[in-house]
């Protein structure tokens, strides 16, 4: 049975039958929910929505998942200088900057020598400092180089007396300067 409407239209001419037919078609779709359903505004912003908690989500993990990376650097960083420290013995004050104030180590000689050296490295370790051989502070150096306090080696290494040398070439000195 057809809609009133519809059989007067089509007394009329104003439509086709085939118009009428599809409309029709269309119709019992949309009632019976074959039709592919339009999103509507609520749904959107659910989407939406989730989509923001899974981005904050995402955020939060690879924030901690660096938190914890640090934490497990700083462990090993503890357990490397507890393991390998130079047990400190003398008299002798070996003084060093850290950052931007003055501190100081007992030592004896042979450490001081090693020190100067770059055989031994000044490492923070909580609220003092501790001595470490070379080997133990490159491992340190790895993790954290920021730890590092006073490294004669790496220090020589970077400033190549060759590199004076051939910088101060370029100036010439009398032979006859009387001092």
């Amino acid at each position: 049975m057809r809609n009133p409407l519809q059989e007067q239209l089509l007394k009329a001419g104003l439509v086709k039958k085939a118009k009428v037919a599809q409309v029709v078609r269309e119709q019992n779709k949309q009632r019976h929910g074959k039709a592919p359903v339009a999103p509507d505004v609520e749904q959107a912003a659910a989407q939406r929505l989730l989509a923001e908690r899974a981005e904050r989500d995402r955020q939060l993990s690879a924030e901690r998942n660096a938190q914890a990376r640090a934490n497990e650097q700083r462990a090993q960083i503890r357990q490397i200088v507890e393991s390998h420290k130079v047990k400190r013995a003398g008299e002798i004050a070996y003084r060093f900057t850290d950052g931007d104030r003055i501190a100081s180590v007992l030592v004896d000689a042979s450490l001081r020598a090693q020190l100067a050296g770059g055989t031994l490295v000044i490492v923070r370790h909580g609220q003092g400092y501790e001595l470490l051989p070379r080997a133990a502070a490159d491992k340190v150096y790895a993790r954290d180089a920021a730890m590092i306090v006073l490294d004669h080696g790496r220090a020589a290494s970077a400033s190549d007396p060759a590199d004076d040398d051939d910088y101060y070439r370029r100036f010439q000195v009398p032979d006859d300067l009387i001092w």
